[in-house]
């Protein structure tokens, strides 16, 4: 057996390797400091007040987790749940009404039809805050444009409840989950409904064995992203509702603001905290979801 000697001149693959990885790393060097900066720092700012109590006589601070434990008990744990009670069902109802009005945007034979339905949902996905509370209560609040002419104020409707605030979040989370299911549906294959018509399946046959469970990943992952969208939103349940809807992120303001007690601002943090815990859960389940789809759909 004879050894191969190496050529004279010859470079080693893995010193080739090691100058083409370094142009690699200086180059995204830029956008690692700009996250450590703008994500890192906060989050360790976030995360250390979380656990920090502070003495109102000395100012002597102390690690505890007093402020965790007061996070989850009273109205802030109601605030916890009513948050995410009302994500759930806003992001569930969007799930499904976003499905069906991006179907038929994909079926549709009008090209016109469908870029206009896309551009829409990418501007309307994107409303909101305090113009979209007060288009909505100027329409359909106690003097409501629509609330007079229909008389749904003496029907029992009330736009500053649950409910409404519910109406209000899918007027964004709609357009969302248009955005976000129109790929996955135009992926499907032309010839899986073919094939299932020529297996002699109805068109409900077709969607519950073939078409659905392909795209249960996606619609589970646009359910999680929807959840997280309502999740974190603030300006427009502030503008509308203001505290007679429980949701975490008030909480959070009032606490910062010192407009229940004065000194709650780590329980702030510690609330914070619990949103980005759920926020991780959230984004522990639609990363996979996302990878699993994108393989059935490639």
């Amino acid at each position: 057996m004879t050894a191969t000697l190496p050529r004279a001149g010859a470079v080693p693959v893995a010193s080739v390797k090691r100058r083409g990885r370094a142009p690699g790393l200086l180059a995204v060097l830029p956008l690692l400091v700009f996250t450590a900066i703008a994500f890192g720092l906060p989050a360790l700012a976030m995360l250390n007040g979380a656990f920090t109590v502070k003495d109102q006589a000395t100012g002597a601070a102390s690690y505890t987790a007093q402020n965790m434990t007061a996070s989850l008990q009273g109205p802030y744990l109601i605030a916890l749940l009513g948050s995410v009670k009302l994500s759930a069902v806003s992001a569930g109802i969007a799930t499904v009404l976003g499905l069906l009005l991006a179907q038929a945007v994909v079926t549709s034979r009008f090209r016109a039809l469908r870029e206009a339905v896309l551009t829409a949902s990418g501007v309307l996905a994107n409303f909101g805050g305090v113009p979209l509370a007060f288009a909505f209560v100027a329409t359909l609040g106690n003097s409501g444009v629509l609330t007079q002419h229909l008389g749904l104020k003496d029907k029992g409707w009330d736009l500053y409840g649950f409910s409404g605030l519910t109406l209000v979040y899918l007027y964004f989370l709609i357009p969302l989950m248009v955005l976000t299911i129109t790929p996955a549906l135009e992926g499907l294959r032309v010839q899986w409904r073919e094939a299932a018509q020529n297996n002699g399946a109805s068109q409900a046959q077709y969607w519950r064995h073939v078409a659905l469970p392909v795209l249960t990943p996606s619609l589970l992952g646009g359910f999680v992203l929807l959840f997280g969208s309502a999740f974190a939103a603030y300006a427009t349940a502030a503008a509308m509702v203001g505290s007679s809807v429980p949701l975490v992120t008030l909480q959070i303001a009032d606490a910062l603001s010192g407009n229940v007690l004065v000194g709650q601002e780590n329980v702030a943090l510690a609330l914070s905290l619990d949103m980005v815990l759920v926020a991780g859960l959230v984004m522990a389940v639609y990363l996979p979801l996302q990878r699993r789809s994108a393989r059935w759909l490639a």
